[in-house]
């Protein structure tokens, strides 16, 4: 199950969640209790805090331990590597935390808070969305400065319509990336990929 958070800090070049973080984007107002309660009545036993961004929501921590209480339920936040982890990480460390690192194309590196790599664990995963060769470069000296696959595992996955796949995967053989996984939004080959809320 996703649960979808609105509102973001960041405005990437090739985001498709843009209609998540307008100001008038419909939203159903749910307390943490209600949300578990959803959880427990689907019979879902993993569920993803997206967004957006799940981590600035005030009320995150309360909702991320109430979903931690539930009995096998796996919990994953999406974060867009913008908002420091530290302090979910020292709090409770049950849950997987998949972290964005912010390329060129995306207009928003600058943005990114690099103090958040000491505080991955190996179950994390850090994901390069990946739109050009630049972005393919930068990737490889994000991954190599951090050792980042001793640290996480780690994700490429192509900007939809902007790269060839092929071509990531090539680039992965050439620099034998053997650590790194490839991607792609599945939902954008099942479903048209405009269509929201899949």
């Amino acid at each position: 199950m996703f649960v979808r958070l609105k509102g973001c800090n960041l405005n990437c070049s090739y985001c498709d969640t843009t209609w998540a973080n307008e100001r008038k984007t419909p939203y159903e107002l749910m307390t943490a209790a209600q949300i578990v309660d959803r959880i427990k009545e689907s019979g879902v036993l993993l569920v993803t805090l997206t967004g957006g961004e799940p981590l600035l929501d005030e009320n995150i921590g309360e909702l991320i331990g109430s979903i931690l209480m539930l009995p096998q339920v796996e919990l994953e936040i999406e974060t867009n590597g913008s908002v420091p982890i530290r302090m979910f990480r020292e709090r409770d460390a049950r849950f997987t935390m998949t972290m964005d690192y912010k390329l060129p194309s995306s207009n928003m590196e600058e943005s990114m808070c690099l103090e958040n790599m000491e505080y991955l664990k190996p179950w994390d995963v850090v994901k390069f969305v990946i739109g050009s060769e630049e972005d393919l470069t930068r990737a490889k000296e994000i991954i190599d400065r951090f050792s980042l696959c001793e640290r996480a595992i780690v994700y490429f996955s192509p900007v939809f319509g902007a790269i060839e796949p092929e071509r990531i995967v090539e680039y992965m053989k050439e620099e034998h990336l053997t650590k790194v996984r490839f991607q792609i939004q599945i939902h954008k080959v099942v479903w048209d990929p405009d269509k929201t809320g899949v």
